[in-house]
């Protein structure tokens, strides 16, 4: 039951009974202030002219109507409802109202927030999609989270998602890697090689290059062009399953993983050029084949294969994203660094040409600043300092990481202080999120100890549950299924984030402030209730962000002294 859909539906019947249409710029949201109720609604000054009245009249026509008004009869659901302003219809549910939430959260548990507005539409999200030159470093992580997190909330609103990792196999950066290896190798055979201008530095390449060496102790004989290949492919081989393994690690899957070499291989570009040719969209010139991008937009036209024969990024981009499409998919989500700004109009007039006009969204991640002790961290791929996804993972755990990535908006820039986040405290923000459901589970175990048990939802516990307090978290708790719902249309898991962290502070609160198994079976019963209730949302929550609900924790902060006797030893019993 969500309360402004509720009003909004009770507001349209009103309205249709006085013959009076729904305006379009109609507004029902929250007041800045809950002295002024818990929605408000601006209808009766968009409709006064239509009316024929002053904008204030009608509202009191209106809040008249309202206070009379039910679902099928069931009844007035409405504690007040009052004029105001210039006409603004202020409307406070009435406790019941609330109440019924702890009935859906009960009923539902795991699955309360899902819906099916997706209706099974076919969404692929690509994310990561690191050239398999090295391991993965935070600012990968960071995308990896909102790809995976994306991944949950469409799933979560009856999208059918598939997730895809693009590996960049082909191309100037691979042909770099195989010779950094080779490079390597003929070092520590004691050749007199002096270091590239172009290479990659890092001691991973050294230990790829000793293990190349080992199990091929012929290779110094061979080609130059052979053994190159063999460096290239076995580092090739090696750094990709240490990135799968890292994201296993960090609670991130891919359906696909899918070869840019394929793309050639299987005749997929050349389909692709063909098509664009089919549509009047490429031409060629000065030996070089062309894709006519200033027809969506684009400042110049752009190559596809150069005179040498050469192809573009661009061009295996365009083919990638055909091939997208041929397999069915009604919306593709690509997840990009930010420094691809540039790249987004043109990648999506590639698919407008296509014939997939809009059917592709970008999201740009900025990168993210890693600090230690104070100082920022240096990373760096090419030279080799950077701090590696798994060092990250190892050093502060996959749940603090995965939530800290999630904490702000993906084109947001984000410091990570891994020391701040390793820290059992209230100002660690994932610790305060999990301690929350942590102590509430302590609660729950102490409770059925002593023979209590949560209240079934119903009058009997909700007489119990009206005062300022339960019903604020009541009102949380509707929210939820909204925030999913936002996060999914506006891909923005942050807003999850933020959310939990809401529903986890009005909860710390309330247990200061309220006994709980000192208070009595029966209100301890209702109160228990409730908590589950948060508990239930908190974990549904968590799921989305790909973190975990740990029922046990660490003990955290000392507690105030009345709470003692609810929870002894605290969230570690």
């Amino acid at each position: 039951m969500k309360a402004k859909q509720y009003l909004e539906d009770i507001l349209r019947g009103v309205l249709n009974a006085r013959s009076l249409p729904w305006p379009d710029k109609a507004v029902i949201e929250p007041p800045r202030e809950r002295k002024f109720g818990d929605y408000s609604a601006n209808v009766a000054m968009l409709l006064a002219g239509a009316a024929k009245m002053k904008p204030r009249d009608l509202a009191e026509l209106l809040a008249a109507d309202l206070r009379g008004q039910g679902p099928d009869g069931a009844g007035v659901q409405f504690a007040k409802v009052e004029v105001a302003g210039p006409g603004f219809l202020n409307v406070t549910f009435a406790p019941g109202f609330w109440h019924g939430i702890l009935a859906d959260v009960t009923a539902q548990g795991a699955a309360y927030g899902a819906s099916d507005t997706g209706r099974g539409q076919k969404v692929q999200v690509e994310y990561v999609s690191a050239n398999p030159t090295g391991p993965l470093h935070i600012g990968h992580g960071r995308g990896a989270a909102l790809g995976d997190s994306l991944a949950r909330l469409l799933r979560k609103t009856g999208h059918a998602v598939s997730c895809e990792y693009y590996i960049n196999d082909a191309g100037r950066q691979m042909r770099i890697l195989g010779d950094s290896v080779w490079l390597r190798l003929r070092q520590l055979a004691g050749q007199d090689a002096p270091d590239l201008d172009d290479f990659y530095r890092g001691d991973y390449i050294k230990d790829i290059a000793a293990r190349v060496h080992l199990e091929n102790p012929g290779i110094l004989e061979l080609p130059e062009a052979q053994a190159i290949d063999i460096c290239f492919g076995e580092a090739v081989d090696e750094i990709l399953a240490g990135i799968k393994k890292d994201l296993a690690d960090f609670r991130v899957g891919h359906d696909v993983w899918f070869s840019e070499k394929s793309l050639v291989e299987a005749g997929k570009i050349d389909e692709t050029f063909a098509d664009l040719k089919s549509r009047g969209l490429s031409y060629e010139a000065g030996g070089a084949l062309w894709f006519w991008s200033t027809n969506f937009g684009d400042d110049m036209d752009r190559v596809l294969r150069k005179s040498s024969g050469e192809l573009t990024y661009f061009a295996s981009d365009i083919a990638y994203h055909h091939d997208k499409f041929k397999r069915g998919f009604d919306r593709v989500i690509d997840i990009w660094g930010a420094d691809h700004h540039g790249y987004v109009a043109r990648m999506q007039g590639a698919v407008e040409a296509l014939g997939r006009k809009g059917a592709l969204q970008v999201i740009l991640v900025q990168l993210v600043s890693l600090l230690k002790d104070g100082e920022q961290v240096a990373m760096s791929t090419r030279a080799g300092k950077f701090e590696t996804l798994s060092d990250v993972v190892a050093y502060v755990g996959a749940d603090a990481a995965r939530f800290l990535f999630l904490s702000r908006k993906s084109d947001s820039q984000l410091e990570f202080d891994l020391e701040l986040v390793r820290k059992k405290s209230m100002d660690n923000p994932v610790f305060y999120v999990q301690y929350a459901h942590a102590r509430i589970h302590s609660m729950l175990r102490k409770a059925a100890g002593a023979g209590i048990v949560p209240a079934a939802p119903g009058a009997a516990a909700y007489e119990h549950l009206a005062g300022a307090d339960d019903l604020e978290i009541c009102r949380m708790l509707e929210r939820f299924p909204d925030v999913v719902a936002q996060a999914t249309e506006l891909l923005a898991p942050h807003q999850v984030s933020a959310y939990l962290s809401e529903l986890a502070s009005a909860l710390h609160r309330y247990y200061t402030k309220h006994h709980v198994l000192s208070a009595g079976p029966q209100v301890a019963g209702a109160r228990l209730l409730l908590l589950s209730c948060v508990a239930a949302t908190l974990a549904a929550g968590l799921d989305l962000l790909g973190v975990s609900a740990p029922e046990r924790m660490d003990q955290a902060p000392e507690q105030p002294a009345d709470q003692a006797g609810d929870t002894t030893s605290g969230a570690a019993s």
